[in-house]
């Protein structure tokens, strides 16, 4: 075999295992920080732009698309847009589970910006 085709044949090889090793690597989600499970935790450390999902009752209208909700630990202020809240029919007796990002801005009140709002049976 001459020299130029050992040096084919060598690089071929180690291109199939460079290849191969690529793609054998994990790209899935890791474990990272945990979002808080409760309202308490929320406002105990509050984290902007924090993922968050919370289950509880919108206890009453405070301003044009902001309400109070609570999930039995504390009560924050949360954002839900009209388009999320379609036209809905939601008292405070009627459960809620809220996704959306808390929104801590200087000199405020953590409040949660409501993504998806999902009646709970």
């Amino acid at each position: 075999m001459s020299f130029h085709r050992k040096l084919i044949v060598s690089l071929a090889a180690a291109s199939a295992l460079l290849a191969g090793s690529a793609q054998a690597q994990y790209v899935g989600p890791t474990a990272g920080p945990t979002a808080p499970s409760s309202v308490a935790a929320i406002l105990k450390n509050p984290v902007d732009d924090q993922a968050v999902v919370l289950r509880g009752h919108l206890l009453r209208k405070v301003s044009k698309e902001k309400y109070t909700f609570s999930d039995g630990t504390a009560e924050i202020r949360v954002d839900i847009d009209d388009k999320v809240f379609m036209n809905r029919k939601i008292d405070a007796k009627t459960q809620v589970e809220i996704r959306g990002e808390v929104e801590k801005d200087f000199m405020e009140s953590p409040e949660i910006d409501v993504d998806v709002l999902t009646v709970v049976p």
